[in-house]
């Protein structure tokens, strides 16, 4: 499951107990530290107008550790973090710090941004936010994997440090989110575990571009994981995306108070009873 968890919507603790009650896998939640009020940047819904859970919604990290506290099996995890915004050491420490007090139930989804007054407020140039993300994610692995960790790079410049915790499994499963294509598979085959496809249209053709950018790096495509999200609720596409390899969908919560959410929930876990 995902949902824009804001304000005004059922919380992180009643909802990640919901789900995990009804025998559901996975928790993710969205990031955006906050909306500029600029129309320069068209809503990537295509609406003529943001909704406006854009603009409320949770810290990612403050809500996946409340539903992780209450929860035993449910995996949580970030649909997507936008790291480009980030300052690399802190969300290390607070991504090791979930991971290692979940269990291990941590996911890493990550994403380079639409917005781009947001991304701009953070001091990143809108053009060069993958290479920013890119290199943020490289930093952080660094952090997770070394005792001593150091990286020099053009965005991130880290002389040796320590840094505890470190993830149990020595790094989170990172995945990251976007529409298929070249840039993206080449950055998720560099350093990443899988792929987060934004509806799921045209997955499984994408999947042999995917793998053929992993094959000639010298990576085993069969390592990766696709998650799919916003996907359809239809117990025939669940079928299909089985039939082609794919274990894990997220499908989207509608944001509102328990009694909207609860009902659909109930409608979704029926789907994979």
């Amino acid at each position: 499951m995902t949902m824009f968890m804001t304000d005004q919507t059922i919380g992180p603790v009643e909802l990640a107990r919901e789900v995990e009650a009804r025998g559901l896998h996975s928790l993710y939640v969205p990031e955006h530290t906050h909306i500029p009020t600029s129309r320069r940047t068209p809503a990537p819904t295509g609406d003529a107008e943001l909704a406006e859970e854009y603009r409320r919604t949770l810290d990612p990290f403050v809500a996946l550790a409340m539903a992780a506290a209450v929860t035993e099996r449910l995996v949580v995890g970030t649909g997507i973090c936008l790291v480009a915004q980030r300052d690399p050491i802190v969300t290390a420490k607070a991504v090791a710090s979930l991971d290692r007090e979940s269990n291990g139930r941590f996911v890493f989804g990550v994403g380079f941004g639409w917005n781009a007054d947001e991304i701009e407020h953070h001091g990143v140039d809108m053009k060069r936010r993958r290479d920013v993300a890119r290199e943020h994610v490289l930093a952080m692995q660094s952090l997770w994997r070394d005792d001593v960790a150091s990286f020099d790079g053009e965005f991130v410049h880290l002389s040796p440090s320590w840094s505890w915790p470190k993830p149990p499994a020595g790094r989170p499963p990172i995945l990251i989110g976007g529409a298929p294509g070249p840039k993206l598979f080449a950055h998720v085959a560099e350093y990443a575990d899988g792929w987060i496809p934004i509806g799921g249209a045209g997955v499984r053709a994408a999947m042999e571009d995917l793998a053929r950018e992993c094959e000639a790096r010298g990576r085993d495509p069969k390592s990766l994981r696709i998650v799919p999200f916003g996907t359809v609720p239809d117990a025939g596409k669940l079928d299909y995306y089985a039939s082609i390899g794919i274990e894990e969908v997220v499908l989207r919560l509608p944001g509102g108070p328990s009694d909207k959410v609860l009902p659909r929930l109930d409608r979704f876990a029926a789907l994979v009873e």
